[in-house]
Order: structure tokens, then C-alpha cells, then sequence
């Protein structure tokens, strides 16, 4: 079943970088690591929703990060940017992907921009890529983005036998139906073997591997084993499943605000009426309540929900390998784990890749089904809205941080606000490096992140000012407790809400405040041309 996609030295870094580009780097000789700076890994999942694992309230079984949750840190306030590649573009670059031509994307970088391995190579790290990437622009994983070994997955329409994936840069053939290949699996087996080989060949220096999952990224497509374990698990429905995982969060203090109500005329974004035909009678366009529904649709809506918790699983138990992968390099207590979602879990129904054969077993590599916006309400519970709009549900995240030899804290949880802008100047101040000077002879603006090395050791606010949030005509603004918030569907109307009483968007507060709405919508603009500015628009 597992695929071993060998990691060698065939082919080296081509754009070595010069004692030149080291210098914009500051930090104690940069060509040789200091005693003791941590390896660092970091786990991003795909459209997973904020309640789908253990430790944020879920019922899918997740033990290796429940694990790493109570051993570490937990952060209740944490915030994607609602969409794949803008989200990884800023954890790699630390900029809003509205500085770096990335939301909507161009298909270039600013020639400024730099990648995670651009800071940390000079200070001794070795890089490695597995998984998806996404960064328009720089598409390259190692010419363009540093990294010394990629495995590149580019087909996200299949996780079974894809056609588009590449190792260290060079394409790969397509994989064989019947191959035994599964995505997720195949993701944590390249991290492992790149892991293996620095093992042996550069124990003295420490590592950086980001580790992109594209689970549980639609089309659910599990492996069967994995399924058989959910198949009765959601015959409840989503407002059953909902409403424990509010409860669970509500009781571990995650969150503390009344359930959102369901939207049962919601219609997802790209909706047509013709995906009905391919999908059959069982699929439902709105969320609608469960016991609405006819028992052809519950039977069809809850086997799909057991494929996307298959895949969470799946994930899990394949983070668990590479962490055993870490602890047999006797690695574990100085390396920093890092778990994250893109966005929020996504509404959207539609058919790609292969189509779908409705004879194929749900979650095959037949079928093309996505979880749809009920149990997006559900895996984005106790949120509003879902991945691509900016209310809560689609850009708040789970933020595991587990770090044995550097944060003594152990299953607490962290409450100030971040932002994924802010794993560069963390990753930055962990590494014993610093952003500062030109790069391709080009000033580079600020980055807008912050460190949450000081969230390690207490309780305390993370310091940001302000988090701005531009994505498909959605838009917000967050500014301490308050938030501003517009959607497309709502004519761009901006809605204010106070998070800290209300942080499931339910009472509007624009019109009993117009004065704050006003400074929030400046704000607001002042820093999308702002943005613009510093990637070049005119």
C-alpha cells in the first residue's frame, strides 16, 4: 500500500545561496546552527474544519495530535486567510497574499519575496517539501523555492492515482490505478525517507520539513479499511454532530458563544443545478435540518461524511509515522510541531477530475463527492459560513504547538489572535535569524507577522494591531475584540461584531455603532491599497 519515494542527492539545490543572500539574514554564524536551535516541522491539512480532530471537539479519532495537544499548546483565536494558496503562500513567505501577487493570484512573486528555506538555509538548516505547494509564482519547489528535496503533488483530483506530481523538481509518471498508491500515505512516506536520510547524512544540522497534506481536501476518496470505521457514524445527522462538538468546545474552553444557527437557504458558491444529474437524488444543496431529509439523502449524506472523517483519520495515523520517524532520530524533544488548517471546511458541491461514476463506492477512486455545506456547517462548528468566505467558519483554525524541549506549558490553551502571516517571524526568532535588507536587489517591505514565541510561556496577547482578510469578494477586518466583516452574497454589506461576547457572528452591530464601522472600514481600505502598493498594482 505505501509508496517509497526515495529521497537522494541526484539533484542539488540550483540556486545556492551566496555568503551574499546570507546576509540578509542576521544571526550568530549563520553557517553553522547554534547549540540547541529546534528542528521544526510543520503539518497543514487541507479544508479540514475547526471541529473536525479530538482535541478541537471532534469526533473523528485523532489520538497523535490529541497527543501533541496535550503535550503542548492549543490556540483558540487563530486565523487562515479562507483559501488554499493564500494561506500557504503567507506561512511561507510571512506576507499577506495580497502583498505577494498571491490572492488572486498572477503567477509571478515580487522579486523581493522570499521562502522559509531562503532564511533558513543560511543559518544551517536542511529543507524538505512533501505535498501539496501552491505557490503560484515560484513554481519550482527547489530551484524557485530553496527547499533541498520536494515531492510535489499537483493533482488534487485524485487520491488514488495521480497524474501530476514531481520529485525534486522533475516529473514523476503518472501513477498506476490498482498501485496500491494512496495520497495522504504517500505524502508521509517522502517526509519519512527525506527524515531518514538526514539521519544519516546531516545529524549535526537541524531540519525544517512542511509537511502539506491535501486531505481532507474534496473528492473524499479514502482507503475502504479506513471507511469502515465511520460507516454508521453519522447516521445522526449534522445538527446531532454539531451540537456535541459546540458542547465539547464550549466545556474545554475553546470557545465560549451560542451555537450559530443553521442557514438552510444557503446555496455554495460555483452551485449548479446540473451536478444533480451526475450525483443522484441523495445529494442536497442546502443545509437544510436533518430530519427534512429523505432516507435516501441520509444514507447518502452520512457515507460521505464517513469518508471525509476516514481521511482526517488518515492523516492522523500517517502524522503519527513521521513523528515516530522524528523520535528514532532521537529528535522528538527539540523539534517544534506546528498543526494547522488552510481554511475552513468547504461547502462546495461540484465535479472534477474523473467525474463521477455513481456505481463506484463512495470514496473510491471512482466517485467525485464533497461533504457539502450540512456537513461544513458541522466540521466548522460552532462557526458561521465555511472556506471562502471570511466569517469565522472559514478562516478560523485548530493551532496545535508542541515543543517538549522549549515550551513547559502542557495541554493549555492560548487565547491571543494570530494570524498564518506569522510563522516567518517565529520561525525567524526560533531559528536565531532576522529579516532585514534586500533581496534580489530589491527592499523588501516589513513583515506584517509577529512572533508567538512569547505565547509559549503564558497566556499573553499576541500584539497584533489589526488582521486584514480579502478573499473572492469576501472581506474583514479584525481590530482587538471587534470585527468587520462583508460577504459577496450579502451585496458587500459590512456587518460589525464583537468577538468577545459574540464570536459566532449573530448580533450585527454596524448600525448601533456606525462610528466604529466607519474607522474600521477606513482602516479597511487604507490597508487593501496599502497591499496593493507594496506588490505593485498600479
Amino acid at each position: 500500500m505505501k509508496s517509497h519515494w526515495l529521497c537522494t542527492l541526484s539533484l542539488v539545490l540550483t540556486a545556492v545561496l551566496s555568503l551574499a543572500s546570507a546576509a540578509n539574514v542576521s544571526a550568530e554564524e549563520p553557517s553553522k546552527p547554534a547549540a540547541g536551535r529546534p528542528n521544526i516541522l510543520v503539518i497543514v491539512a487541507d479544508d479540514m474544519g475547526f471541529s473536525d480532530i479530538g482535541c478541537y471537539g471532534g469526533e473523528i479519532s485523532t489520538p497523535h495530535l490529541d497527543q501533541l495537544a496535550a503535550g503542548g499548546l492549543r490556540f483558540t483565536q487563530f486565523y487562515n486567510t479562507a483559501r488554499c494558496w493564500p494561506t500557504r503562500s503567507a506561512i511561507l513567505t510571512g506576507y499577506y497574499p495580497q502583498q505577494i501577487h498571491m490572492d488572486p493570484p498572477q503567477g509571478r512573486l515580487p522579486p523581493w519575496t522570499r521562502v522559509l528555506p531562503h532564511y533558513l538555509q543560511p543559518l544551517g538548516y536542511r529543507c524538505y517539501h512533501s505535498g501539496k505547494w501552491h505557490l503560484f509564482g515560484a513554481p519550482n519547489v527547489v530551484a524557485d523555492g530553496g527547499f533541498n528535496h520536494s515531492y510535489k503533488l499537483d493533482d488534487h483530483d485524485r487520491y488514488f492515482y495521480p497524474k501530476r506530481h514531481t520529485k525534486d523538481d522533475k516529473p514523476l509518471p503518472p501513477v498506476k490505478r490498482d498501485s496500491g498508491y494512496y495520497s495522504t500515505t504517500a505524502i508521509a512516506d517522502y517526509a519519512i525517507e527525506c527524515l531518514k536520510e538526514h539521519a544519516d547524512k546531516h545529524a549535526a544540522e537541524p531540519f525544517f520539513q512542511y509537511l502539506a497534506f491535501t486531505s481532507p481536501h474534496f473528492p473524499v476518496q479514502a482507503l475502504p479499511e479506513d471507511i469502515a470505521r465511520y460507516r454508521q457514524k453519522y447516521t445522526a445527522g449534522w445538527d446531532a454532530v454539531r451540537q456535541a462538538r459546540w458542547e465539547r468546545l464550549k466545556k474545554a474552553g475553546i470557545v465560549d458563544c451560542a451555537l450559530s444557527p443553521m442557514a438552510p437557504a444557503f446555496t455554495p458558491r460555483y452551485w449548479k443545478d446540473s451536478v444533480l444529474k451526475d450525483l443522484g437524488p441523495g445529494e442536497v444543496e442546502h443545509p437544510v435540518a436533518w430530519d427534512s431529509l429523505t432516507d435516501e439523502q441520509k444514507n447518502f449524506q452520512a457515507s460521505k461524511m464517513a469518508v471525509h472523517a476516514a481521511m482526517v483519520d488518515r492523516m492522523d495515523q500517517e502524522i503519527g509515522r513521521v513523528l515516530d520517524q522524528v523520535r528514532a532520530m532521537k529528535a522528538f524533544e527539540n523539534t517544534i510541531i506546528f498543526f494547522l488548517s488552510d481554511n475552513g471546511a468547504d461547502a462546495t458541491i461540484l465535479i472534477r477530475g474523473d467525474k463521477n461514476d455513481r456505481a463506484a463506492a463512495p470514496g473510491s477512486g471512482g466517485s467525485f463527492l464533497c461533504i457539502g455545506p450540512g456537513w461544513a456547517s458541522a466540521s466548522n462548528s460552532p462557526f458561521r459560513l465555511h472556506k471562502i468566505w471570511v466569517h469565522e467558519g472559514g478562516i478560523s483554525t485548530p493551532l496545535i504547538v508542541h515543543w517538549p524541549q522549549g515550551i513547559a506549558a502542557r495541554g493549555e490553551l492560548r487565547h491571543g489572535v494570530g494570524h498564518v502571516i506569522d510563522f516567518v517571524p517565529t520561525i525567524l526568532e526560533l531559528a536565531g535569524g532576522k529579516a532585514n535588507g534586500q533581496w534580489h536587489g530589491v527592499e523588501s517591505p516589513p513583515l506584517p507577522g509577529k512572533s508567538l514565541v512569547p505565547a509559549f510561556a503564558n497566556d499573553n496577547p499576541i500584539g497584533h494591531d489589526n488582521l486584514f482578510f480579502k478573499h473572492e469578494g469576501n472581506r474583514a477586518l479584525r481590530m482587538g475584540n471587534w470585527k468587520l466583516v462583508s460577504s459577496q452574497e450579502n451585496g458587500n454589506a459590512w456587518e460589525l461584531y464583537d468577538l468577545s461576547t459574540d464570536r459566532c457572528e449573530q448580533v450585527d452591530l454596524a448600525k448601533r455603532q456606525p462610528e466604529r464601522a466607519k474607522t474600521m472600514i477606513d482602516k479597511w481600505q487604507l490597508l487593501d491599497a496599502k497591499y496593493r502598493r507594496d506588490a505593485g498594482a498600479k
